[in-house]
C-alpha cells in the first residue's frame, strides 16, 4: 500500500495519527471522532495522489463526521457530509473509474484537468452568491456560526465538484474550506464545549494535505501533459 509513498506522505499520516491517539487517551476523545478522523486523513492523502481507492475511506469518514457534526448543532456540515459528500463517494468511485490515465506518472489513477480565467470568475461569483442565502438558510434553522459553517459549505460542494471532475484547482478551495473547519471546530468546542479535539487534528491535517494536494496535481498536469506532446 504504502509502495509510491513520498517520505512526506508517511511522515505527515504518520505524525497526525500519534497526535490523534494521544488526544483520544489523554482527552478521552470520542471513538467516533478517531474513526472520522483517521479514515478522514487516509482519504485525503490519497485523493492528493490520485488514488481511487480515497473514495472507500471517504464513505466512512463522511458518514461518521455528519454523526458527529449533528451532534454539535452544525447542521450545515451534517447536511453537507450525510446529504451530499456521503452519496458522492459513490460517484465519485464511478467517475474516477471511467477516467482512468492511461500512462503511469507518480503512481496517480486519473488524469488531471486545469480551470480556465473565465472558470475561476464563474465559480467566484456562484460561491459568494451561495454564501450568502445559505447562511440565511443555517440562520433560519437554527444553525450555530453559521456565516463560517456557510462557507465551510459552499465552497466544499464546490470543491468537490472540481474534485469529481479531476481540476487541480480544487485543491486551492479546500485550503479555504479547512482553514474555515478550523475556525469553526474551535469557536464550536471554546462555546459549547465537547472533546472532539480530534475534529481540529483532522481538519489540521487536512490543511497540510491540501497544500500539498495543490503541488502535488499541478506537478501532475504538467507531467501528464509533457507526456501527451
Amino acid at each position: 500500500m504504502f509502495r509510491d509513498w513520498t517520505r512526506f506522505e508517511k511522515v505527515w499520516l504518520l505524525l497526525f495519527t500519534i497526535i490523534n491517539i494521544y488526544l483520544f487517551y489523554a482527552f478521552q476523545d470520542s471513538l467516533l471522532g478517531l474513526i472520522s478522523s483517521l479514515s478522514g486523513m487516509l482519504c485525503v492523502v490519497l485523493v492528493a495522489k490520485g488514488k481511487i481507492a480515497n473514495y472507500y475511506f471517504g464513505i466512512v469518514q463522511t458518514a461518521t463526521y455528519a454523526y458527529i457534526s449533528y451532534s454539535y448543532s452544525l447542521y450545515g456540515e451534517a447536511m453537507l457530509n450525510g446529504l451530499f459528500y456521503l452519496p458522492v463517494q459513490f460517484i465519485g468511485l464511478y467517475m474516477w473509474s471511467k477516467n482512468r490515465t492511461q500512462q503511469s506518472v507518480k503512481g496517480e489513477d486519473v488524469s488531471v484537468k486545469r480551470l480556465t480565467k473565465r472558470g475561476w470568475v464563474y465559480l467566484i461569483i456562484i460561491a459568494a452568491v451561495g454564501i450568502v442565502l445559505y447562511a440565511e438558510l443555517l440562520h433560519y434553522i437554527g444553525g450555530q456560526a453559521v456565516r463560517l459553517d456557510s462557507a465551510a459549505v459552499v465552497l466544499s460542494i464546490i470543491a468537490q465538484i472540481l474534485m469529481l471532475k479531476r481540476y487541480a484547482e480544487q485543491w486551492a478551495l479546500w485550503i479555504a474550506v479547512n482553514v474555515l473547519s478550523i475556525s469553526l471546530w474551535v469557536v464550536t468546542l471554546l462555546t459549547q464545549g465537547g472533546n472532539d479535539f480530534n475534529m481540529i487534528v483532522m481538519w489540521s491535517a487536512f490543511l497540510v494535505n491540501s497544500i500539498y494536494g495543490y503541488y502535488n496535481w499541478t506537478k501532475l498536469s504538467k507531467a501528464q501533459e509533457a507526456y501527451n506532446l
